[in-house]
């Protein structure tokens, strides 16, 4: 696997470890890429299936109005 390295505030970092309850600067920055990462999915799959319901209902015939 590639490795990147960059510069972060320290602070930051930190601020992170703590959060995350983690002990590295390395492991912090990863949960959050993570954490990112699979929201980024949770969101995709709600849209998703939002927008498949609302495929759904515009399938089904109308009733007659008034």
């Amino acid at each position: 696997m590639a490795k990147v390295n960059i510069s972060l505030d320290a602070e930051l970092v930190v601020e992170v470890m703590v959060l995350a309850g983690v002990g590295s600067p390395q492991d912090a920055v990863e949960a959050v890429v993570r954490d990112y990462i699979a929201r980024g999915h949770r969101t995709e799959a709600r849209a998703g299936l939002t927008e498949q319901g609302l495929r759904e209902v515009d399938i089904k015939p109308q009733e007659p109005q008034g």
